[in-house]
């Protein structure tokens, strides 16, 4: 690939956050003082953040240009072939930015090593010279990541690196006909998670520990949970506390998702339905009466580079 230029993306630090919601630093100050909170700790993280983040911009100018861009204009940042993309933050932000780079190699680095597990940030400010060197040559290799699509009957879309969530935006019963393997049946529940290879350690592992919980007190045995490898080609779905009644049923509860095999649902929440992805609810579509939607995999890959 004939890499151009570098798109730096970063979000606002928590005290930046902070500043925003109260106005200035010093009342951000206060507040988090006066609930006996560790403001010095916002203050810290911060710091660390823009000496990684200005070594990162020392880094890059010394190979090739570069455009800083903040996650909320991710979804209406135009990308092309020549963006090598550089992705600074948590490990949250490269989920976020792999759904809207169309497949393009994606630098992960970690802005602090000390707070941040990094499992998608393999990469360090002080050796992301020697990466960039070997990368813009062409000599490096990526992680192939499997997305998730959700497809709405108007023409919408969505993707997911780790999961979707389907049902209401509140603690309300999500109600909804559901389509699978040849099944439909009418629904009431707390809502359907869609899972990745990627995201199967994460919400999806917290429903079956909920479920073993349960299944020792019955049996003294666990559940074998379901874990995919981040490539493979499916999706695991589970409907989270089904209720059944008189006009609701219980008997399609979780499935895998394939090439050939998608999930349909049709939503009958009046109001308050929503479809969000990777856990950020402002990253969502309307899911209310009338709407269809379709999940499947998604056709395009997140390409995370691994190795030099």
């Amino acid at each position: 690939m004939n890499f151009e230029r570098a798109i730096i993306i970063r979000d606002k630090t928590r005290l930046e956050q902070l500043i925003e919601r109260f106005n200035s630093k010093a009342q951000a100050k206060f507040y988090i003082e006066r609930s006996e909170g560790d403001f010095e700790h916002y203050e810290l993280e911060n710091d660390t953040f823009y000496v990684s983040l200005n070594q990162i911009q020392n880094t890059i100018s010394k190979h090739i240009k570069y455009k800083i861009i903040d996650r909320a204009f991710l979804p209406t940042y135009i990308f092309t072939e020549q963006d090598l993309v550089v992705v600074i933050g948590q490990d949250g932000l490269v989920a976020n930015a792999a759904k809207y780079v169309k497949g393009l190699p994606i630098i992960g680095v970690n802005p602090d090593s000390a707070r941040y597990d990094g499992i998608l940030l393999k990469h360090t400010p002080d050796k992301l010279d020697s990466t960039l060197k070997t990368v813009l040559k062409g000599n490096f290799i990526t992680k192939s990541v499997t997305m998730a699509k959700a497809e709405l009957n108007d023409g919408q879309t969505l993707l997911a690196f780790n999961d979707f969530y389907i049902g209401a935006n509140s603690h309300i019963s999500s109600r909804y006909d559901i389509e699978f393997s040849g099944k439909k049946e009418k629904q009431s529940s707390s809502g359907i998670i869609v899972s990745t290879g990627a995201g199967s350690t994460g919400w999806l592992s917290s429903i079956f520990n909920m479920a073993n919980a349960i299944h020792r007190q019955r049996s003294n045995r666990e559940l074998q949970q379901s874990i995919l490898r981040w490539d493979d080609e499916k999706l695991i779905f589970v409907v989270r506390e089904p209720f059944l009644s008189k006009v609701t049923q219980i008997g399609i509860g979780f499935g895998l998702i394939t090439r050939t095999q998608t999930l349909k649902i049709e939503s009958n929440m009046p109001t308050k339905g929503v479809i969000f992805s990777d856990g950020i609810e402002s990253d969502f579509l309307n899911f209310n009466s009338g709407s269809r939607v379709e999940i499947s995999i998604a056709d395009e890959k997140a390409n995370l580079i691994v190795e030099n």
